[in-house]
């Protein structure tokens, strides 16, 4: 498929996790040229140098900064003449118990998985009112619902969500369309130490009614489809990628 042939996508925190490369490479194998962006030149160069040189551009910055996300925009628009995906990927997240948890870790999550989505859309925005794109926010399941010990993740991810339902009714007819996808487990450089415990993934297991977290794979196939054409009456949803996990109101497994 060339869904995304002379169109141009920008991954924010490209380098690791759920934005690294499958999903980088799944744009780019699809026609599009592809800007990665995250805090570590390395990790980012060695994502660039399995894709075409001509259609890849390496812009390492912290998206929590406003002239970063900024510098971001303005280097994909010089580069490429245009910008009509943004994937709103970086975050971070923090554990702990809400009175005992850090007020830095506090900060860092609002900063990093808000103001980044945030700095970047405002940056964003009037590239992709010109090209009538669209973005695509990477939020959680624990932004449709909380989690033991992850209050902080929970409030951040939660605004995410609630900004992409805001941002789809304003932009909506003026060409540009705002969804947010919600994983839960992804089996990611991440939640490398979560899979080492047996225990922990046997939990997961029985929550799950697919009965396993999802592949990066499996993740990219939904950012892509959210990102093309094909999604082209889509806008504002938050849609759950958790293997059947929220279809649960929380009660145990029944024999």
């Amino acid at each position: 498929m060339a869904r995304f042939e002379k169109r141009v996508v920008i991954v924010t925190g490209a380098g690791s996790g759920i934005g690294d490369d499958d999903n980088a490479k799944r744009f780019a194998s699809e026609g599009a040229s592809v800007v990665l962006n995250g805090r570590d030149p390395g990790k980012l160069d060695r994502i660039a140098s399995e894709l075409d040189a001509g259609r890849t551009l390496v812009h390492a910055g912290d998206v929590s900064v406003q002239s970063d996300a900024e510098a971001l925009m303005a280097a994909a628009v010089g580069r490429f003449r245009r910008l009509d995906v943004t994937v709103n990927n970086a975050g971070v997240a923090p554990t702990g118990p809400f009175l005992e948890a850090l007020v830095e870790d506090w900060r860092k999550v609002m900063a990093v998985d808000v103001d980044g989505v945030f700095f970047c859309t405002r940056a964003a925005l009037p590239h992709l009112l010109t090209a009538k794109g669209s973005i695509v926010n990477v939020s959680s399941v624990s932004g449709l619902g909380g989690d033991w010990n992850m209050s902080f993740y929970n409030a951040a991810k939660g605004a995410v969500t609630n900004l992409t339902r805001s941002l789809a009714l304003e932009l909506g007819d003026k060409g540009v369309r705002v969804n947010a996808f919600n994983p839960s487990l992804t089996f990611t450089d991440l939640t490398q130490d979560m899979r080492d415990d047996d225990g922990l993934m046997a939990k997961f297991a029985d929550r799950i009614p697919m009965g396993r977290g999802a592949e990066p794979e499996e993740i990219a196939d939904v950012i892509t489809f959210l990102a093309s054409h094909g999604a082209r009456f889509v806008t504002y949803v938050n849609l759950p990628v958790d293997g059947g996990l929220s279809a649960s109101n929380g009660q145990l497994r029944q024999a």
